[in-house]
């Protein structure tokens, strides 16, 4: 059934605990939310195909813990990597400040050069933000990533966060590779960068 996939994927999804990573995942692959979602013990796993321009990409997609104790299992869980979505809560400011110290890990673990990162400001749908987007804007254009503010309680920004890093992997040549070896695999229109650009915030339909 998979003989129109073009590639695999492994997304990593990282971030301090309780910013809302598993259930990003959750409302990315089975559309559901649970306010209720216990943290995650050690790493959790999930498989989604994803057509983007018409080329199908299956994604592997890792939810890692975010508490210390948990940090054992770190380099494999980074090895091979092609995209990661680093995570923080828009109303604690301690898990958006701890990012640099997500993206040194990063760094130290990673085995691609050329990895593409999607920083995701999660629950928007809260009215008591402590982080303001400008600074989630300002810190990812620093580091190079992509970024998108999101709900995962509403759903806003969730589907698009997963298609603007799978389509910017796609278009990064030599970080992943074709499954049909021989095919053509052509990406729709890259004069623009950054994909689809939902200018930092997208309302799913």
């Amino acid at each position: 059934m998979d003989d129109d996939v073009i590639t695999t994927l492994k997304l990593l999804i990282i971030g301090e605990s309780g910013v809302g990573k598993s259930s990003l995942l959750l409302r990315f692959t089975e559309d559901t939310f649970d306010p209720d979602q216990a943290a995650t013990i050690g790493v959790d796993f999930k498989v989604k195909t994803l057509s983007i321009d018409g080329n199908k990409a299956k994604l592997a997609i890792w939810d890692t813990a975010g508490q210390e104790r948990f940090r054992t299992l770190t380099p494999s869980y980074y090895r091979g990597a092609q995209g990661v979505i680093l995570v923080y809560d828009v109303t604690k400011r301690e898990t958006f400040t701890r990012l640099e110290n997500w993206l040194n890990e990063l760094e130290t673990y990673t085995t691609r050069n050329e990895i593409v990162k999607m920083l995701v400001g999660n629950k928007i749908d809260r009215d008591d933000p402590e982080v303001d987007r400008n600074e989630g804007l300002k810190f990812a254009r620093k580091h190079s990533m992509l970024f998108i503010e999101a709900s995962a309680k509403t759903k806003d920004g969730v589907q698009c966060a997963f298609e603007e890093l799978v389509e910017k992997i796609l278009q990064t040549p030599g970080l992943w590779e074709s499954e049909n070896q021989g095919q053509k695999v052509r990406l729709g229109d890259q004069e623009h960068d950054g994909g689809r650009a939902c200018g930092g915030y997208c309302s799913i339909p």
